[in-house]
């Protein structure tokens, strides 16, 4: 949208294209950005891996959405004058009322539910008491802005305070203890309901004394809906990230095909007791007395193990070459399985030193694929390193995937199975990832909002 609004500027005329899947959410886009009436041009999906033959056949028929000639649609947009009803809708209210009309329980609960402000699970409703009480939970004024956050880059970002991070709070059913939790999780403005269509999620977690000061688990289930802390401060996060961003409508802000079950509440602890490794994020240059949160972005896909048998080795490689590409994976490890890694003699960056040794394939298969194609190639054509001395390599040729900051390593569980998982999951912060934090860290204060 905005190199459309440059081309026009510069006195040439422009007509946004889309498939038609996405026109919803083009409708939506240009409505938020105050230009509700401007004109589209629609293909079919999918486009990508199909051939110039196949593209040429879109070209050539008829848009799905304005049920004329493409090709029609595209000149009368480009070279039709403006009309009135062009002009209809450029400027509307932004702001939401702070307060609802009284109403009984049950009609509450289900405007709520109509106008997609829940999970579809029950909440607590936010009374004016409850948002006070919640309050309580931290020292920061209601009225203090907090952070901005949007579905997607492209669109309108819109500001929230620690009044509405709280009720979000009473919502998902956190107690005012936790409150700091799900604040350090919001301030980083990062939403965990993204609109990707890949349906990625976010997955936090826990470091520091916090973690024993609200009850959270870090041993059997730590991962599972086992512990009211862990499951509702998740729910709290997913909720926030709805809501202070304009909605999570499927179509609309929302665009993962197949959706993602860490949607609903995706937040655990570190076993730093049990683990042989300092915690996580004392490696990250923290204290052990303060208290962060991590965010992993990713959730798409899973793959999990156990060991480190004589094979282990063997079952790393498969793993970590089945990884998406573009989002490594972050390693969740039990207590049993780090403490024989350690008793092998690995500590945390040996162990990621070895996955980014070892993450290697055939180039040709490396770049025969959808991420690299739609998201890494183009930074190769600029000459980006290492992607433009990967792009160069013999098909046959070995080529690395991933470098050793790429992997994160936690540890958590209960001892019960040496067991490991494998989660799709960038460190939101980390390596890759554009978002920072103060001080250079990854990680995000807990401390800062009690």
């Amino acid at each position: 949208m905005g190199f459309a609004l440059e081309l026009e500027k510069a006195g040439i005329p422009t007509i946004p294209v889309s498939t038609h899947a996405f026109a919803r959410l083009a409708k939506a886009t240009t409505l938020a950005a105050g230009m509700p009436t401007v004109r589209n041009a629609f293909v079919l999906q999918p486009v990508v891996g199909l051939s110039p033959a196949e593209l040429r056949e879109y070209i050539d028929g008829i848009d799905p959405i304005n049920k004329r000639p493409f090709m029609d649609v595209v000149l009368d947009g480009l070279t039709g004058p403006l009309t009135d009803e062009d002009y209809k809708g450029a400027t509307f209210e932004r702001t939401t009322p702070r307060f609802l009309e009284p109403d009984t329980e049950d009609n509450l609960r289900q405007r709520f539910m109509l106008e997609g402000w829940t999970d579809y699970l029950p909440i607590i409703l936010p009374t004016e008491e409850r948002v006070e009480a919640m309050l309580k939970g931290t020292s920061h004024p209601g009225d203090l802005f907090v952070n901005r956050m949007a579905p997607t880059a492209f669109r309108e970002k819109w500001d929230f305070d620690v009044e509405k991070v709280a009720i979000n709070a009473v919502m998902a059913g956190c107690r005012p203890e936790y409150l700091p939790v799900v604040l350090a999780l919001c301030s980083s403005g990062f939403s965990a309901r993204s609109s990707s269509t890949t349906s990625w999620a976010t997955i936090s977690m826990i470091n520091g004394p916090i973690r024993d000061e609200i009850g959270m688990n870090y041993g059997i289930g730590a991962m599972g809906p086992y512990n009211h802390a862990n499951a509702t401060i998740g729910r709290a996060y997913c909720l926030l990230s709805m809501n202070a961003q304009g909605g999570s409508e499927p179509g609309v802000t929302y665009m993962g095909s197949v959706g993602n079950n860490w949607n609903t509440t995706a937040c655990f602890a570190e076993n730093e007791a049990d683990s042989p490794w300092e915690p996580f994020h004392v490696s990250k240059g923290h204290s052990p007395d303060e208290s962060t949160a991590a965010i992993f972005f990713g959730g798409w896909y899973t793959q999990a193990g156990f060991g480190p048998r004589d094979s282990w080795q063997e079952k790393f490689k498969r793993c970590i070459t089945a990884a998406d590409h573009f989002s490594p994976p972050f390693i969740v490890m039990d207590p049993l399985v780090a403490k024989d890694f350690a008793k092998m003699g690995y500590t945390r960056d040996s162990l990621r030193e070895w996955c980014a040794e070892n993450a290697k394939m055939k180039a040709k298969y490396y770049w025969d694929d959808q991420w690299t194609t739609t998201l890494i190639k183009p930074h190769a054509d600029a000459g980006v390193e290492p992607y433009a001395t990967w792009m160069k390599a013999d098909p046959e040729d070995m080529i690395s995937i991933f470098r050793p900051e790429d992997f994160e390593i936690v540890v958590t569980g209960g001892q019960t199975q040496g067991a490991f998982k494998m989660i799709s999951g960038r460190l939101v912060g980390g390596a890759g990832f554009r978002a920072g934090t103060s001080k250079g860290s990854p990680l995000f204060s807990i401390d800062k909002w009690r």
